[in-house]
């Protein structure tokens, strides 16, 4: 019979053995590796959380500067806040051509406010580029192109053999459709702001409207190719080879 010690040292030696991993656990933490690469990748194209924190300073100085000081020190300020990011980005060698972009866009926004003379003026552009983006976005549906499968294929590698899969098609049709509603909620919303004249709540909205609805838009949009099984080629190739 045996004794407490030989017991005692067999269930140390039961402790420390390895325990086995199954396929499901290899198969989560490789689905969930990829699903990260997937967030990044589309963070990336909008220059990554900075970028989307970074897009709304020019915003953020406008206002009060055009409530002290006036629209002209206002289009200057916010120019310069663009500039600035644009050459932070630079100097930490980060993507720059979201920053180029968003300083082109505040550059366009600058000239309306200056043209029309009103504050109000620099959100015009926002308010109508959402409109065309939320219109886009619609029709890419109802031709059966949802525009985010067309864009995740051209950015990733998958091409568009998906549009021959309904359920695929029905997953980007989803995220598409959360991306019209971000983007027609934010005409709807901050067109009855300007037409208002109510400018501090137009900045507000613009903000809040920003980055936080694109982050939802976002998570749909990883949650679509997830289900789909689109995840970047580059590391399903390397697992493959692997």
């Amino acid at each position: 019979m045996p004794s407490s010690n030989e017991n005692a040292a067999e269930l140390h030696t039961r402790g420390r053995e390895p325990i086995e991993t199954g396929p499901s656990d290899v198969v989560d933490r490789s689905v969930d590796a990829e699903t990260e690469e997937a967030e990044q990748t589309l963070l990336e194209q909008l220059g990554g959380f900075s970028g989307l924190i970074y897009s709304t300073l020019p915003v953020l100085v406008f206002v009060p500067v055009n409530t002290f000081a006036g629209l002209t020190a206002a289009i200057w300020t916010a120019l310069g806040v663009a500039a600035a990011i644009l050459v932070w980005r630079l100097v930490r060698r980060s993507p720059i051509q979201p920053a180029i972009s968003g300083f082109l866009g505040v550059g366009i926004c600058a000239f309306i406010a200056y043209r029309m003379g009103e504050a109000k003026g620099f959100f015009l552009f926002g308010i109508y580029t959402s409109l065309v983006y939320a219109g886009v976005f619609l029709v890419s549906m109802l031709v059966r192109w949802p525009l985010v499968g067309v864009i995740w294929g051209v950015l990733n590698g998958h091409g568009t053999e998906w549009r021959s899969d309904r359920r695929v098609v029905r997953l980007y049709d989803l995220a598409t459709t959360t991306w019209v509603v971000v983007f027609g909620a934010r005409y709807l919303v901050q067109s009855q702001l300007y037409d208002t004249d109510r400018t501090g709540w137009l900045a507000f909205a613009r903000i809040a409207m920003g980055w936080p609805l694109t982050a939802v838009a976002l998570a749909v949009t990883v949650w679509a190719v997830r289900r789909a099984g689109h995840l970047p080629v580059g590391r399903g190739t390397a697992a493959e080879t692997a």
